[in-house]
């Protein structure tokens, strides 16, 4: 079946004459290195790219490389002899013999490129946006413990590293859009599963009343009650949460070789920065849209008297996870459509330019052998060949730094300008997924544009890593800064407004003595003497009426409230008092640098990756370094900056008489252990791409197989085996 013919030239491939030349070489690329003279290709070695327009998968570059002759096609190839072409394969787009016309307009590298966007931006917005904007909703709602909700966060990485290696090895040498779609496929299951038990469980019944929280109406859930069987459909989470990372887990490594085998080399770093910025928006829009959600009671369409700011409160967390489970399913039908390799694809094979890092045994070469990674039985030796690449070990250890910090900026960065800036916990998230987005985004996509746009090679790639990461280990330093707490009666003073003895805590003072506040119900409210009260209730106020202008409940005859700041004073609205720091401006500034910059050395660093290592090795080696960055990154990371975060804590949630969540931190603290563990990762981090860009050894000139540095600019060294060709058109 004739396919339509792409009459864009995509990546400016397509010549506008015939080129001719000699297939004598063994040198001419690693496409045609294991032919000879002998496979009867006596005939001029053509691209078979021609200007009559003949039909083909894609368009007319897709020909084959060498065209046999009649007599030919009926000889066999003699052993050991590879022969790469498009004929014989099917390189159409569909799904079994069902491949309609229409389908192959996507049968090109930008069509991957969406669908795996789309994918990629799911999976970001659902594991690492809704996950962490509704896991305290899921606490309340189910019952669960802080140690219970971390196990479920845990489980995506638990999953992920569990299958790194047998799907990079074994999906590195299959049908990667294959693996691809049915992955994607599990993932949209495990969204579905995790929205589950609120399906199969009964109405939440909140406890709401007009007095609640004031003096003398403070009431709380008696601790004999506080335990439920609800905290059984935690183990339904982490299924959900496993199913979404096995089903992420082909689509950062096959995903990123899949693109980088079907296009130009210099256009690689670009397509892989889409991707990944893509994934990086999904994280951002999980903390909007999952806000949003959170804004809807969970029952839908039940009346209640509580607003969103009440500790009762739950939001509708599930909606996100059926929104994102059902795109995740259709996205992964064009995805396993999707040919194991795109047509036209075979001329990047003879214009790469290997640049792996060079072992003193030549024991990398085997690596090259067509046969190899095929079998279970070279696991063992494909394992040991990127252990002894030290380029590949500390470009996977800096990743793994980089990861840490990435991890633990996603994790508690919310957290971390929710103290510093006095903002409720959705403003908060709202406000750095607004910093994320133009920082981790285009420090992403401009990381990869900086590879394209100056030619880099391999060692120049880990050079603009190392560049990146000392810029962003100098940005930290802006952690020595940080804004002052709001005063908190009880917490930061007393309710004198003197210092509290020996820095302990006293929520009773003589205004509220006669109150009965109880410490489980945390509502913070604002007097109007700008000082912070743990409750209406320690504050003393005794009536409530809501504010018609911004819907915010508001007390009155607050008898702790200072009444000679302002006549008729003594009122106090819910919710934290405004912060008007004025290092504000400063901080948000070099937060933004430091994420820019930590963001615009991933691309080059998985680029690095890429070419350090063997061809047949690619997919097994981002594995590999996945597996490294989750074990020493991605799963430590949250846990060391949560433990030192934790040592700034003033004011810990009381359940039952158990320590729950902290309430309230001790912003200067904060920012110092911030500090020291951005300062610790930072110097690893540079430490690493110093010591990887030292050992890197590239191949001799002369050596590298396929082209030479100018086809990096897409023209091959073999003109030297035939006469010059013409330009190739630019994109």
């Amino acid at each position: 079946m004739a396919m339509p013919q792409n009459s864009t030239r995509e990546n400016g491939f397509c010549f506008t004459q015939p080129l001719d030349f000699s297939c004598a070489s063994p040198r001419a690329g690693e496409a045609f290195g294991a032919m000879s003279a002998r496979d009867g290709c006596s005939t001029p070695l053509s691209n078979g790219i021609t200007s009559s327009g003949a039909a083909s998968p894609s368009d007319s570059c897709a020909q084959p490389l060498c065209t046999p002759t009649p007599a030919e096609e009926e000889t066999p190839f003699e052993e050991g002899i590879k022969y790469v072409s498009a004929e014989g394969e099917d390189l159409a787009c569909g799904w079994g013999g069902f491949t309609p016309g229409c389908l192959q307009l996507c049968n090109t590298s930008k069509g991957v490129l969406f669908f795996l966007c789309v994918a990629s931006f799911l999976q970001g917005m659902t594991v690492n946006g809704f996950i962490n904007t509704v896991i305290t909703s899921i606490e309340r709602r189910f019952d669960l413990r802080s140690y219970q909700s971390g196990l479920i966060a845990s489980s995506y990485d638990i999953a992920a590293c569990a299958c790194l290696t047998f799907v990079s090895y074994f999906g590195g040498n299959g049908h990667k859009p294959r693996w691809l779609g049915w992955g994607v496929l599990l993932m949209g299951l495990g969204s579905l599963l995790f929205a589950l038990p609120h399906f199969t469980t009964g109405h939440y019944e909140a406890r709401s009343a007009a007095q609640v929280g004031v003096c003398g109406g403070n009431q709380s859930l008696p601790c004999s009650q506080a335990a439920s069987s609800l905290s059984g459909y935690r183990f339904v989470f982490m299924l959900g949460q496993f199913l979404h990372g096995v089903g992420a887990t082909p689509l950062y490594t096959l995903g990123v070789t899949y693109l980088d085998e079907n296009v130009k080399t210099n256009y690689s770093p670009v397509y892989i920065a889409v991707f990944y910025t893509a994934a990086i928006l999904g994280p951002a829009a999980g903390y909007l849209v999952g806000g949003m959600f959170l804004n809807i009671y969970t029952e839908i369409g039940r009346e209640i008297d509580i607003a969103p700011e009440n500790t009762l409160w739950v939001g509708a967390w599930w909606i996100g996870f059926l929104g994102a489970g059902a795109a995740s399913l259709l996205i992964s039908i064009p995805i396993l459509g999707y040919p194991q390799r795109l047509p036209g694809s075979q001329r990047y094979i003879v214009m790469r330019v290997s640049e792996a890092h060079q072992l003193k045994d030549g024991s990398h070469q085997k690596a090259s052998d067509p046969d190899f990674g095929k079998t279970v039985k070279d696991l063992p030796r494909s394992v040991l060949l990127l252990l002894k690449n030290p380029t590949f070990i500390f470009l996977c250890l800096a990743g793994a730094t980089e990861a840490t910090l990435i991890a633990g900026m996603s994790t508690f960065g919310p957290k971390f300008l929710e103290s510093q800036f006095s903002l409720s916990a959705s403003e908060a998230a709202t406000f750095f997924g607004y910093l994320v987005v133009p920082a981790g985004g285009g420090g992403t996509f401009l990381g990869g544009f900086l590879v394209n746009k100056f030619k880099l090679r391999c060692s120049g790639i880990i050079k603009l890593c190392l560049l990146c990461t000392v810029f962003s280990l100098l940005a930290i330093f802006v952690f020595f800064i940080h804004c002052p707490n709001m005063p908190m009666a009880g917490v930061t003073q007393m309710y004198d407004g003197s210092a509290l003895p020996g820095g302990r805590l006293n929520l009773t003072g003589a205004c509220n003595a006669q109150c009965g506040c109880l410490q489980e119900t945390y509502s913070p409210v604002c007097g109007t003497d700008d000082i912070m009260y743990y409750s209406p209730c320690h504050a003393g106020c005794k009536r409530v009426s809501e504010n018609l202008r911004n819907g915010k409940k508001v007390y009155y005859e607050c008898s702790c409230v200072d009444k000679a700041l302002l006549p008729g004073s003594g009122k106090a609205e819910a919710g934290k008092c405004t912060s008007s720091c004025v290092k504000k401006p400063l901080l948000l500034c070099f937060m933004f640098v430091v994420i820019l910059f930590t963001f615009l050395s991933s691309i080059p660093a998985l680029t690095a990756t890429l070419r350090c290592v063997s061809d047949r090795q690619r997919s097994f080696a981002l594995g590999i370094q996945w597996i490294v960055v989750r074990t020493l990154g991605g799963i430590p990371g949250p846990i060391a900056f949560g433990s030192m975060i934790d040592k700034s804590c003033l004011l810990w949630q009381d359940q039952c008489g158990e320590q729950g969540s902290c309430y309230v931190y001790q912003n200067s603290a904060m920012s110092r252990y911030t500090l020291v563990a951005g300062l610790v990762y930072k110097v690893l981090g540079t430490t690493f791409f110093i010591v990887a860009c030292l050992l890197y050894k590239p191949p001799p000139a002369e050596s590298a197989p396929g082209s030479s540095d100018a086809s990096e600019n897409g023209t091959s060294d073999l003109q030297e085996h035939k006469p010059s060709l013409p330009a190739e058109e630019d994109i």
